[in-house]
């Protein structure tokens, strides 16, 4: 029964990795015959945001999901589907402005101005993704929970263990008595994390939690309800260390601080970081076999195949591995901080 599993997990890596080599092999080679096949294009447009969901291909072959195009500009608002701008190559035109998109999928106004941009991009339809996936979960455990006696089962005995898990060995033995006034919180932190790692290792998925400003936000909520829910031990902690003597308090003050804010920053880094590493690393292997077929042509290919592949299925099997403890670390740490911030010092 092991060995069954082990070949299945095994064969839909594999498909996997092969989806993502098409997804390689597809992008347009601008490099001559002669000259190294450049992997830097193919990867900073998977870790990058984008106006459009891009699914495979390239050129009049690409394969993408128009999103809605949402622009406030001049006092209009503009609402369009991406496919209106053709892959980039085509500018549109509402009444008296016209807008263009670059490579960088920055959308511009032709008299050069920056438009407010709330559109739909890659990575917000993939947090929506995300949050139907999360009720279908909660609503269908949920269900369950009531009407089921004894043990869980079906959907609800792989969710339950996840919430007792955060409940019971993150948020109680951190945040203290207290604890039940943060836990909708911080189990929501923990499965939205979860949720967008795992999703961000399916073939053409959004780098979501690898964005630095989904990290941001998720950081700067943190520091929101942690310092709103701070008492007055906390606050006295900053301003006036204890212990500390008088003439180094000009000194003690500022570092305490910028502490308040280093603790939300480290958080930020340390998710987008971990998530981002590991989709470069997981599209460089994957590039280093057509880096040899450019320099060594299909035999070169062939020979590095095998290898380049086995290691990227090492690494997607570190990356689960990944997705599910950056989501730990992080709930982790924050219910750690809102610990320190309503704890009474005695």
């Amino acid at each position: 029964m092991l060995n069954t599993r082990l070949k299945n997990i095994l064969i839909a890596l594999l498909l996997i990795t092969t989806s993502s080599t098409i997804k390689a092999e597809n992008h347009p080679k601008e490099n001559s015959s002669d000259e190294l096949y450049n992997p830097v294009p193919a990867i900073m447009h998977h870790i990058s945001d984008a106006h459009e969901w891009h699914l495979w291909g390239e050129g009049e072959n690409s394969v993408t999901i128009p999103l809605p195009v949402i622009l406030y500009t001049k006092g209009n608002l503009d609402v369009f589907m991406s496919s209106e701008f053709n892959h980039g190559y085509k500018k549109v035109k509402r009444g008296d402005r016209v807008y263009s998109i670059d490579s960088h999928s920055h959308i511009i106004e032709e008299s050069g101005l920056h438009p407010l941009d709330l559109s739909i991009t890659k990575n917000v339809a993939s947090m929506l993704l995300a949050l139907v996936v999360l009720l279908l979960l909660f609503a269908g455990a949920g269900r369950k929970s009531k009407n089921s006696k004894g043990s869980p089962k079906g959907i609800l005995s792989y969710i339950e263990p996840l919430v007792l898990f955060v409940r019971d060995d993150i948020v109680k033995p951190n945040v203290g008595s207290n604890y039940k006034k943060f836990l909708p919180y911080l189990l929501t932190l923990f499965f939205f994390i979860l949720i967008n790692n795992l999703l961000g290792l399916l073939p053409g998925s959004a780098n979501v939690t690898g964005n630095i400003a989904i990290t941001l936000v998720l950081s700067f909520v943190t520091l929101l309800v942690t310092n709103f829910s701070a008492n007055k031990s906390y606050w006295g902690h900053i301003f006036k260390p204890p212990g500390v003597p008088l003439a180094l308090m000009p000194i003690m003050i500022p570092i305490e601080i910028v502490g308040i804010f280093t603790k939300p920053f480290a958080l930020m880094i340390r998710l987008f970081a971990n998530i981002s590493a590991g989709h470069i690393i997981i599209l460089s292997l994957i590039s280093l076999i057509f880096m040899a077929q450019s320099g060594l042509g299909n035999g070169g290919a062939f020979g590095v195949a095998p290898v380049s592949v086995l290691f990227v299925l090492f690494m997607y099997l570190i990356e689960v591995l990944v997705a599910f403890l950056q989501a730990y670390i992080f709930t982790l740490l924050t219910s750690l901080f809102i610990g320190l911030a309503t704890v009474d010092h005695h």
